[in-house]
């Protein structure tokens, strides 16, 4: 019913709660207990300190370039709550909550961006059909439609769910992927992170469609366009969407109206370009101020919150103690696995990284 009503041809945005947390649409309220509601704006919490965090790692040189997840966790928590044990989640490189959610630890993200492989070895069963990280824009699409394909011809209940940035959307990996993917009649939810920057680029200088789910309508597929920080909204789309796309019914798109409250990276400066006045503006509908004004209300948080942020850093940062502590990433591990017969270049990389680290030893 939600893809009728809110039409990406008419920019019909799925909202459910305002800024003050209030119910603006009572009929499409998703029914969840009081504990689970509880346990979302948890994990959201907690995907937001771990984010503070590696902020902080990376700028004391701890760690190397991080992007930063801040403002985007209803989207992350969402999803994550709505997948099944079989599902596959195919992320990009900006859905930590989600990745925690499959059971993947801060201590394997925190080696990832420290350079070391064994991040994208996920050690809990849960993360079985979490597949790493993509770095190369738009590329994950078209690997999460192949998974589909495969769980359709298989005959498994599995769905896709792969993740991109607005500027993703001008991919032709993006358009084929959802080409295909209708064609092909699988089980997708794909998601469109709508941020408003791919790195300094806005949306407006990005595509100059009405909105971006509604470039899913030339493929023929179910598309809608939903406020991003609202969790009771992303919530539903996902549940939505997981069904229709489990029935048989084929791929759904979300676009998730966000806004990235960080730098698209600890390497950029968003002072560049963008202004205070905007982030001021955005960080009013913060998803994490607006789902505990909603449950402040509702008078079911029982807990110090403050104290509940010390014992999550506390963990966070045991975890980022085990990571930068760990074994040394194997030289040959670097070079061994790409090919099959190393090539002369790659032989040369490896002999002058070698000559590297021993004029390095020898200075000590």
């Amino acid at each position: 019913m939600i893809f009728k009503e809110f039409n990406p041809l008419e920019d019909k945005m799925l909202r459910i709660i305002d800024n003050d947390g209030k119910v603006i649409n009572q009929d499409l309220m998703p029914e969840l207990d009081d504990e689970t509601i509880v346990k979302a704006y948890k994990d959201m919490l907690f995907e937001r300190v771990a984010d503070e965090m590696a902020v902080s790692y990376q700028r004391q040189g701890r760690m190397y370039t991080f992007p930063p997840n801040q403002g985007q966790e209803a989207i992350h928590i969402a999803a994550g709550m709505n997948m099944k044990e079989d599902d596959w989640l195919v992320p990009a490189f900006r859905e930590m909550g989600v990745m925690l959610s499959r059971g993947v630890t801060m201590k394997e993200i925190f080696l990832y961006y420290n350079g070391n492989e064994q991040g994208s070895n996920f050690s809990d069963p849960k993360a079985k059909h979490v597949l790493p990280i993509a770095i190369s824009i738009g590329t994950q699409y078209q690997h999460a439609v192949g998974i589909a394909y495969a769980a359709k011809y298989q005959g498994k209940d599995e769905v896709v769910f792969p993740f991109i940035g607005d500027g993703g959307t001008s991919t032709g990996d993006f358009a084929e992927a959802l080409n295909f993917a209708q064609v092909w009649n699988v089980p997708v939810v794909f998601t469109v992170q709508n941020n408003q920057y791919a790195i300094s680029v806005p949306v407006a200088k990005q595509t100059k469609s009405l909105n971006l789910a509604v470039k899913a309508v030339a493929a023929g597929m179910k598309s809608i366009k939903v406020d991003g920080n609202d969790f009771f909204a992303m919530y539903l789309a996902y549940k939505e969407a997981r069904e229709h796309a489990s029935s048989g019914k084929g791929p759904v798109l979300i676009e998730a109206l966000t806004y990235r409250r960080g730098a698209h990276t600890t390497s950029d400066d968003p002072t560049k370009y963008r202004t205070k006045e905007e982030e001021e503006k955005w960080g009013l509908s913060d998803p994490l101020l607006r789902l505990k004004k909603f449950i402040d209300d509702k008078g079911i948080w029982k807990e110090n919150e403050e104290e509940l942020i010390v014992q999550k850093k506390k963990d966070v940062d045991k975890q980022f103690l085990e990571a930068e502590n760990f074994t040394p990433y194997p030289l040959d591990d670097v070079f061994n696995f790409i090919y099959v017969d190393m090539p002369d270049d790659l032989k040369r990389q490896k002999e002058e990284y070698e000559q590297f680290i021993t004029w390095k030893e020898n200075r000590k």
